[in-house]
């Protein structure tokens, strides 16, 4: 693993024994369980950004009549090709 820095955190003793409990079901130390813990809390955070960024886009920029007509159009032709037996 590359450089590590420790870092010291306070818990309420209830999520700590939480901790503790899932950590050794898993067997990971819990330097592991914590850095998995906040890989997987940033990526959400990422993630709900990321979604944000698009529904922002959306609301400055709506789809206009015409592009929603030429996307309804394309869609109803693609389906139209489809064998439905």
């Amino acid at each position: 693993m590359p450089h590590v820095v420790k870092v010291a955190i306070s818990l309420p003793p209830t999520v700590l024994d939480s901790v503790e409990k899932e950590r050794r079901k898993r067997g990971e130390s819990r330097s592991e369980f914590f850095r998995q813990a906040v890989q997987a809390f940033l990526r959400d955070l990422q993630q709900r950004k990321a979604v944000e960024r698009y529904v922002q886009g959306y609301l400055e920029h709506p789809e206009r009549a015409e592009e929603v007509e030429a996307i309804s159009s394309a869609s109803y032709a693609a389906l139209a090709e489809e064998p439905w037996d």
